[in-house]
């Protein structure tokens, strides 16, 4: 007589079933789960309407635009004295201040938004002050700059030791290209103005540029190990150099 061996897991599965049909891993899934759980579970942002996805959004840009335009903190010169003496290595909540770490982690949190609203904002205004037969190689020309002098000085501060992930970096870098953008519409506005002359652009784009250098600088340089701090910053000075002469040449 043949015997029946006990055979392949699938094959004896109706034999280890419950009473109503269910699986057995389906049937301890059921008793053990809470009800409560699914509740306590993310929230899913494909549930949510999009206009308030868009809102969210358009708030946190907004949220980091107002951390370059705005110092860290009040209370020092520059607004950010406290944190260009920190080391990589140290602890940066031991030296900054409450707000200056709500700043560093809003900026930690990165979006590429922002940055292309920047960048597209700023080739839009100069290809409109450029000849006809050049604003489409204008745009095309600031388009690139911006983005690949961004992931030019990202690579530069990921080979010295950078702590910001690639998209963080250029976030960042993106971002403080807001302050060019400024000065380019000021400039734009007041061309056939009394005081639409190059010597008072040169005035618009320097601030600007020192702005722009200071607020991206500090955040670079303090993720850098503090004996290469300078390799990483001078490529920064250099990108918004090109992007300055590229607002006063169209």
């Amino acid at each position: 007589m043949a015997t029946t061996g006990p055979g392949p897991a699938w094959a004896n599965a109706s034999s280890h079933g419950s009473s109503d049909g269910r699986p057995p891993v389906q049937e301890e899934l059921n008793a053990n789960e809470d009800p409560g759980a699914f509740l306590a579970q993310p929230y899913s942002t494909l549930d949510e309407p999009v206009r308030e996805t868009i809102l969210r959004d358009v708030r946190s840009v907004a949220a980091k635009l107002r951390v370059v335009l705005l110092p860290l903190d009040r209370n020092t010169h520059f607004g950010y004295s406290g944190l260009s003496s920190v080391d990589a290595t140290d602890d940066i909540s031991s030296v900054a201040g409450e707000n200056q770490k709500q700043v560093l982690n809003r900026l930690r949190d990165w979006d590429l938004w922002g940055p292309l609203l920047v960048c597209l904002a700023l080739s839009v205004v100069l290809s409109f002050r450029a000849p006809t037969h050049q604003a489409s190689a204008v745009f095309g020309a600031v388009f690139v700059a911006v983005w690949v002098g961004a992931a030019v000085v990202t690579v530069n501060a990921q080979l010295l030791g950078s702590r910001l992930s690639f998209f963080q970096s250029v976030c960042v870098l993106g971002y403080c290209v807001f302050p060019l953008l400024l000065a380019a519409i000021l400039i734009s506005a007041l061309q056939y103005t009394f005081v639409g002359v190059i010597w008072v652009d040169i005035i618009w784009i320097t601030v600007a540029f020192v702005w722009a250098c200071r607020a991206s600088a500090v955040f670079i340089g303090q993720i850098v190990p503090k004996e290469r701090r300078f390799l990483a910053v001078y490529p920064v000075f250099f990108f918004y150099t090109f992007l300055g002469w590229l607002i006063l040449l169209f």
